[in-house]
């Protein structure tokens, strides 16, 4: 009972950040369910339960969503997710997760100081997409780096978490296939998946009233703090 009531709170809270945000639900959450219910199922539970919360954000922008970027993404991201799925019970989480978060951490450093400009096309964006679909499959989440380049599109946002959310929902989709495949979730975990699910949605609507009032150029500067923090995590406590 205490560990669903700490799961609960620890749900709710993530994706009000990630309702905020557009990412960090995962990585605030996966630790907690790594040690309330193992580290093999952590991830396949988790990758359910953000299928639900980011069709709560989808709802959320449903009109502002920008089609065609969020479309040439998938082109990428669904086949490595695959991918990245399969790799999932062999690779070293811990040296993956250095190399995502440094990533994020030279990314936010490059882009502050102006040293590169990132003008998404059809080929970056696909290419993007791919690198994206391969760690999450692999680590339980990218949400981060895929954060780092939809921020890159200058979009409103509302239409930054919406248009995001889609392509996270797809990926999770397919990687939630894959793993009922070959890890397997039983009725518990598939009830701590949807309970965790349900919490999500309760957290995201929480965090669409705080970003309905903020301007495009605050909102890039605070998700920007966010995406620096969250990369020097990742690189010190993998």
């Amino acid at each position: 009972m205490t560990n669903l009531l700490l799961i609960f709170i620890g749900s709710f809270i993530a994706a009000a950040i990630s309702g905020t945000a557009g990412f960090g639900g995962a990585l605030l959450l996966l630790p907690l369910l790594s040690r309330t219910i193992g580290t093999t199922m952590a991830v396949p539970v988790l990758t359910l339960a953000q299928l639900i919360g980011n069709l709560s954000r989808v709802s959320i922008g449903y009109r502002q969503i920008k089609w065609k970027q969020v479309a040439i993404f998938i082109v990428g991201a669904i086949p490595m997710a695959i991918i990245g799925a399969w790799f999932f019970a062999i690779v070293p989480k811990d040296v993956v997760a250095r190399i995502i978060g440094g990533s994020i951490v030279v990314f936010v450093l490059l882009k502050y100081y102006r040293l590169i400009q990132f003008k998404p096309g059809n080929i970056s964006m696909v290419c993007g997409g791919a690198l994206v679909g391969f760690l999450s499959g692999l680590v339980g989440s990218a949400g981060p780096l895929g954060a780092a380049i939809f921020l890159s599109l200058n979009l409103s946002p509302v239409a930054y978490i919406a248009s995001e959310a889609v392509t996270a929902t797809a990926m999770h989709i397919v990687k939630t296939l894959v793993y009922q495949k070959y890890i397997g979730m039983g009725i518990r975990e598939v009830i701590v998946g949807l309970f965790i699910g349900a919490a999500m949605v309760m957290g995201t609507w929480t965090g669409r009233k705080f970003i309905e009032n903020m301007s495009k150029e605050k909102f890039v500067s605070f998700v920007g703090v966010l995406l620096f923090l969250v990369g020097l995590q990742m690189i010190i406590f993998p």
